[in-house]
């Protein structure tokens, strides 16, 4: 029996990132294997956050990320031709969005505000499709010796003390095949089997809505309104992309949600919630969704995990799954290859659960505030006029857009530094580099700000877990040094010591090293 150290079920970007990670992180045998036979083109989220751009950033995705961009806006000005307009946009506000289907202006975004400082270049990244984000990740994971295989689906596993023994069958019907693997984690989707068969309680609210996006052909849209409209039966979108529609009603949930989507069906509901009178010519891709919202109580249960949407499901307004996924990937990863390739103990893994379930269970919440602000009910309406007029003032706005960027994400650390458990901010060096630069190896680091032997000593016996490097950073010279989680969370941080205090390593250093990454070389 072939033996992996991990088996991710799903290629998607939650998967992939994960094997991107365990590559890195130096894990030999790992396996991705993809019910699908190639990338998923479905139309589905359409753009990342600002967390999900800078673990990017900081894995030297930010060049291939800039080009998609570029690629996204000049379809989104090819959508403005065909409106008749100039198609010469500008580029979308670097932190706009909407909560639910409410534009906010970003002219009202007070932009000053700290949580939005030390994001880099990655902030000024967002028009990136889900589908492009797969390809690239896959690229990457073939780079980094994970293997990917494709029209393979998981039918059944058992685990036991020593690990998982995983049953698998080609959707081609050849023959089935069984692996062993160390971990199993469960990265596919929302009606995850792997979540199913482990037995995850998964408590949550049951569905309300129906939705519906697409990609279609469409005749008589010129009567379709721009952006974001409630109705009397509903809310609909249409654009940014030429075809693009979303369209949600509050009848309850789809009587058969794997049944395949036709034009007719696709129709009745614009048509419904509109009042259009707009044929669908064809379809080019469609989903369907409800706001069933549901989260696992624990992400781990023995030798199996699981990330994205098989934790959490939820509906999309807002844009957080795929972000939320990705944070998930990002935290478990290098903690996984660690307890994987022997550098960490177990315990390590109980610390996924209570970093990520939090942001998961606001997710959730965000999801159904939203669903509430959007109901075709006269209380409902008055409340969204109310909320309508708060998202006109600059506090209002920059809230919000705080939520949605991601900005506000960070764990519950030890320590009393400000930065601790947030994303490092993203230094610029006297050499030309910044902090993202130095992260692309999957590594955690310790920076040191002020050329101290005795903060580099600190860290000794730590040489196959943590990059120690020296430099100056002179945007921040109250800083002394930093140590940084191989996801980009700051583990540890220290300001200069005063005129009257001795220049030393806190101690808490040593603690923060032990606590992620064990003890040092040549010490039990």
């Amino acid at each position: 029996m072939t033996h992996y150290d991990v088996v991710v079920v799903g290629a998607g970007p939650v998967g992939l990132m994960l094997g991107c990670e365990l590559g890195l992180g130096g894990v030999p045998r790992v396996l991705v294997v993809e019910r699908l036979t190639e990338v998923d083109e479905t139309i589905k989220a359409g753009a990342i956050n600002i967390p999900t751009a800078v673990a990017l950033d900081r894995r030297g995705f930010l060049p291939a990320l800039v080009k998609v961009q570029q690629e996204s806006m000049d379809r989104f000005r090819a959508f403005q031709r065909s409106r008749g307009g100039d198609g010469n946009a500008p580029p979308p506000p670097k932190f706009a969005g909407h909560f639910a289907g409410i534009m906010l202006d970003a002219a009202l975004l007070d932009a000053a505000d700290p949580a939005f400082a030390d994001v880099g270049p990655a902030g000024d990244v967002g028009m990136v499709a889900q589908s492009s984000l797969e390809v690239m990740l896959a690229e990457r994971a073939g780079e980094l010796g994970v293997e990917l295989r494709r029209g393979v689906e998981l039918t059944g596993f058992e685990q036991d003390d020593d690990g998982v023994t995983v049953h698998l069958a080609s959707v081609d019907g050849s023959a089935p095949e069984s692996v062993r693997a160390g971990r199993l984690v469960g990265c596919d989707g929302g009606r995850s089997l792997v979540r199913k068969l482990a037995g995850f309680d998964f408590p949550g609210t049951p569905p309300e809505i129906t939705g519906y996006q697409a990609l279609a052909g469409l005749t008589g849209a010129e009567g379709l309104a721009g952006g974001w409209t409630a109705t009397a039966t509903g809310v609909y979108t249409h654009g940014p992309l030429p075809g693009r529609v979303l369209t949600v009603e509050f009848d309850g949930p789809p009587v058969d949600r794997t049944a395949p989507v036709t034009a007719e069906e696709l129709q009745g509901s614009l048509r419904r919630v509109s009042g259009v009178d707009v044929t669908v010519t064809e379809v080019g891709t469609v989903t369907r969704f409800t706001d069933n919202c549901r989260q696992v109580t624990s992400y781990r249960a023995g030798r199996v995990l699981l990330a994205g949407d098989s934790a959490h499901v939820h509906s999309p307004f807002g844009g957080q799954g795929l972000n939320l996924g990705m944070g998930d990937a990002m935290n478990l990863g290098w903690k996984l290859a660690a307890v994987a390739c022997g550098r960490a103990p177990e315990s390590l893994l109980d610390s996924y659960t209570s970093e990520r379930h939090p942001i998961g269970a606001w997710v959730l919440d965000w999801t159904r505030a939203q669903i509430a602000l959007m109901r075709p009910e006269s209380h409902a309406r008055k409340l969204r006029e109310v909320f309508t007029d708060m998202t006109h003032t600059v506090d209002g706005t920059t809230h919000l857009v705080k939520k949605i960027s991601g900005v506000w994400q960070r764990y519950d650390l030890p320590g009393s530094h400000p930065l601790v458990g947030g994303s490092a901010p993203d230094l610029e060096f006297a050499d030309g580099t910044r902090l993202a630069d130095h992260l692309h190896g999957g590594r955690a680091l310790l920076l040191d700000l002020r050329d101290d032997a005795e903060l580099r000593a600190v860290a000794e016996g730590y040489g196959d877990r943590v990059d120690v490097r020296t430099a100056v950073c002179p945007g921040r010279p109250e800083l002394s040094g930093l140590l940084v989680r191989p996801d980009g969370f700051t583990a540890w941080a220290e300001d200069r010591p005063g005129a009257s205090a001795p220049a030393k390593p806190e101690a808490a250093l040593t603690d923060a090293l032990e606590r992620w990454f064990g003890a040092p070389a040549g010490r039990p």
